[in-house]
């Protein structure tokens, strides 16, 4: 191979890398920085598996999102159209109900951390709704773009301090008392919790929507076109990125806070203190500005990427099932985004008490909607539209299959313990 093909091949699969990053910087937000953290602090190494086993089984319905539309060069809810307008209607219905609770909770944990610079006379709902219209704002005047090239730089930056703290832990674990027992995760009373925990473990999957989006707008950006091959490798990056991540804040809540008797407060500012503290007690007092800033930047990215993930498959939908032109999706796109910002602003100032409250409800409507996308996702990715080579092979196939069985099968269990244990 040449040095010229070389460097081609090397431009184009940099113009390729963007989707699936983003993807994962959505991830780290919400479902790492809180429930990572909540199930190491809460019950040790015990859900460690759980956790590996979550993003294993979710693994090709994300997939299935950037590899349709590199072998198909349509997105993948035009694939949800190809086989019924009803499957577009599903995906529309699901994503009205998650996106603005998704978008209120990881709008409220940013807000909870904003407050932690000791800003006076604010309280975390109105920070929540400043930050809320800001990201608004951006998005309607920045676009991908900006969106692009924040998510690189804050993920990077996170997993460096994350790292950080995990290796200073180690050696200074506080010490746990000889008569402590350890609270069982396998028990009824913590199933609300494990759902909770796979909700946004990674992610919710209607996320392999956007990413599928998302590649179109990395087009128009690089004027390059992801190839099936550098999908993947930006689908990987990102994905896996995102799984280490999440072992590295489960490992994080376990060596700094398990077995101390000190549990996360439901409170937003009480929450946002505790899990600075996660990496101070490890670093030092001196990185607490740095983490607060590096863990607000975080959220802030998440809340940014969700309320433009959101609205743009919301508008996808309404183009698909419409039948509007494509010229019409840009004023589709940005009437919802305002629409979002809206009612995700109404939901924190007059419907929400206190963040985990939120977020635990969040966590598990993405969860009961799971089942649903990820059959979709999996007959999308199966159609006669798509090359052969490109359709999941036995390996891709036993995993999805898998998946959608343990979804159901923990749905169950979860509507098991809501209608009939608790009755």
């Amino acid at each position: 191979m040449s040095t010229r093909t070389t460097t081609s091949s090397l431009s184009n699969l940099w113009k390729a890398l963007g989707p699936g990053i983003l993807v994962a910087c959505a991830a780290v937000g919400g479902s790492h920085l809180v429930w990572s953290t909540r199930a190491g602090a809460e019950f040790g190494w015990s859900l460690l598996w759980l956790v590996i086993l979550a993003n294993l089984l979710k693994l090709p319905f994300f997939l299935y999102g950037q590899r349709y539309t590199s072998a198909t060069g349509e997105s993948l809810l035009a694939g949800y159209h190809r086989h019924g307008v009803i499957y577009v209607w599903i995906f529309l219905a699901v994503n009205i109900l998650t996106g603005t609770i998704n978008i209120a909770g990881v709008s409220m944990l940013s807000g909870a951390l904003l407050a932690g610079y000791g800003i006076a006379g604010a309280t975390v709902p109105q920070l929540t709704v400043f930050l809320i219209i800001l990201c608004v704002l951006l998005l309607l005047l920045g676009h991908y773009k900006l969106l692009d090239g924040f998510a690189k730089i804050i993920i990077t930056f996170l997993a460096i301090a994350t790292v950080a703290a995990v290796i200073f832990a180690i050696p200074n674990r506080p010490q746990i008392a000889a008569d402590f027992v350890a609270a069982s995760p396998y028990t009824w009373a913590s199933f609300a919790f494990l759902i909770s925990l796979l909700g946004w473990m990674p992610a919710p999957i209607d996320l392999s929507a956007w990413s599928s989006l998302w590649m179109f707008s990395r087009e128009k950006q690089t004027g390059h076109f992801a190839t099936v091959k550098e999908s993947a490798i930006d689908f990987y990056i990102g994905y896996i990125s995102a799984t280490v991540l999440a072992v590295l804040f489960v490992a994080l809540g376990a060596l700094v806070m398990f077995g101390t008797g000190e549990s996360f407060s439901p409170t937003g500012i009480g929450f946002s203190q505790q899990l600075v503290n996660l990496y101070t007690a490890t670093i030092g007092d001196w990185s607490r500005l740095l983490i607060l800033s590096a863990a607000f930047v975080t959220m802030f990215s998440t809340t940014l990427t969700c309320l433009d993930g959101y609205p743009r498959s919301l508008a996808a939908c309404c183009v698909l099932i419409g039948e509007f032109p494509p010229k019409r999706f840009e004023r589709i796109y940005q009437i919802w985004t305002l629409v979002s910002g809206l009612l995700a602003a109404a939901v924190v100032l007059f419907l929400v008490e206190n963040l985990l409250q939120l977020l635990t409800f969040a966590t598990v409507v993405s969860f009961l909607t799971s089942p649903i996308l990820a059959f979709i996702n999996f007959k999308v990715m199966r159609g006669e539209n798509v090359p052969q080579a490109h359709r999941p092979g036995l390996f891709l196939t036993l995993i999805s299959w898998a998946g959608i069985v343990f979804f159901l099968a923990m749905t169950s269990g979860y509507l098991y313990v809501k209608l009939i244990h608790n009755a």
